[in-house]
């Protein structure tokens, strides 16, 4: 499945908008200095791998340092908000927390309770935070949809991720957002 063009962003809308008002803010993926942690999910780690491996290249190419990269591992998407929220607040703070996984729908309603907390809680410690929390966890119906999410190519959300951290990041730290 792919955006509509109807859908997409028209950045040359959008600039000519930025004339009717008094500042427009964006981020750049830009990656110096910055200090990056992911949160994985082991189960559907397959998925999560190729995730992980794409976002990995993505932070390298806009200049993140591999020592300031740090991956941990929880069992499951469920724990990713706990994980986050340690990253988040924990002794050595980072600048944003990726998380990454797939839940993948079955014959239970289980599904939806993990999808939905897993978003839930990583809403809550970006919130409670101030600390970007990227959800970079794929909801899919078919284990086919994840595996086509997660290609390793420019559609891997795990790179669409990666840029949104970075973009997030930069965005947060700019005029009057700056801490």
């Amino acid at each position: 499945m792919t955006k509509s063009d109807e859908l997409a962003f028209d950045k040359s809308m959008a600039e000519s908008l930025r004339t009717r008002v008094g500042e427009s803010l964006e981020g750049v993926a830009e990656g110096r200095g910055l200090r990056v942690a992911l949160a994985c999910s082991r189960f559907n780690g397959a998925v999560t791998l190729r995730l992980l491996d794409s976002a990995l290249t993505t932070l390298s190419d806009a200049g993140v340092e591999r020592g300031d990269v740090a991956i941990g591992w929880t069992p499951g998407a469920f724990e990713l908000p706990l994980l986050a929220q340690a990253f988040a607040t924990g002794p050595r703070r980072f600048d944003v927390v990726i998380t990454l996984g797939a839940v993948i729908r079955g014959d239970t309603g289980h599904y939806e309770v993990v999808a939905g907390e897993c978003a839930r809680g990583a809403q809550s410690v970006q919130l409670a935070t101030g600390v970007p929390i990227i959800f970079g966890v794929l909801t899919t119906n078919t284990t086919a949809q994840a595996l086509e999410r997660s290609r390793p190519d420019e559609t891997n959300k795990g790179r669409e991720s990666a840029l949104a951290a970075l973009e997030m990041v930069s965005l947060l730290r700019q005029g009057p957002l700056a801490r």
